[in-house]
């Protein structure tokens, strides 16, 4: 087999074996699916009708605007996972033991990032059921259904590499899931729960060049069917850009070794 194939097969059983992590100690990523979850009922019963009163409607129309960034928010907080188990693996010494074996050196990262995109992904299906549930509705073709997801599924493959390097510089499982916090509180100081226009100038600047703020916009345009303006081109490059910038990170930190 050439060496492609072999990468591939290695990745694919290190993707299997974090999978199977996930199917049996669940509580990791249902933490990260619940956080999304009561932000939701919370700013929907709690804020729902003074904050759509605001927006010249109610608290539907406020679960309209707010369900979009709950999920962008829980994206982010998928990555928190990632952080964890690799800290885990880095620590608990079996990482040693791979590097004794005939593997593909990357395929242990590709192997987590993979696994956890597939959790993150899991995890915003959930959170859409219970947006669903409470009275969200959506006016998106399949087609924009479809570019939804493929956003999500690039904004958690970007965040999830950032958050590799988290884990592999935290030397126990508690800082390693304190380190990736910023990633997932940072919606909230985007066009995640209020627009950026309603914001004090400085706030507002900070909002409309953050990276989440063109994520949310952009997901809530295709989950509304409306248009999404230049949105959408912002954000797959904030994607390209934070996915980029994890993966050498991460991978000069793994190739120089474990600094446990």
């Amino acid at each position: 087999m050439s060496t492609l194939t072999y990468a591939v097969h290695d990745s694919a059983t290190m993707l299997r074996r974090n999978l199977k992590h996930a199917i049996r100690y669940p509580a990791v990523g249902l933490g990260s699916a619940m956080l999304p979850i009561l932000m939701l009922l919370l700013f929907v019963y709690a804020f729902g009708d003074s904050i759509g009163a605001g927006m010249g409607g109610g608290r539907a129309a406020y679960l309209e605007y707010l369900t979009p960034g709950v999920i962008i928010m829980g994206v982010a907080a998928g990555s928190m996972s990632t952080s964890i188990a690799i800290c885990s693996d880095m620590t608990e010494g079996i990482i040693n033991r791979f590097r004794t074996m005939d593997i593909t050196r990357a395929s242990f990262m590709t192997g987590h990032v993979l696994g956890s995109v597939v959790q993150t992904m899991a995890c915003a299906v959930l959170v859409v059921g219970v947006a669903l549930a409470l009275g969200f509705r959506s006016g998106a073709t399949p087609l924009e259904w479809l570019a939804a997801a493929g956003l999500l599924t690039a904004v958690a493959f970007a965040v999830t590499w950032l958050s590799a390097g988290f884990g592999l510089i935290s030397k126990t499982v508690e800082s390693a899931s304190n380190k990736p916090l910023l990633i997932q509180f940072l919606p909230f100081l985007g066009s995640a729960f209020v627009p950026a226009d309603s914001m004090s100038p400085g706030l507002r600047w900070f909002a409309e060049h953050q990276p989440f703020t063109p994520m949310t916009e952009t997901l809530r345009g295709l989950l509304s069917g409306t248009p999404v303006g230049n949105a959408w081109w912002i954000s797959l490059t904030w994607c390209a850009a934070i996915a980029l910038t994890g993966y050498l990170w991460s991978r000069h930190l793994f190739t120089k070794g474990p600094a446990h």
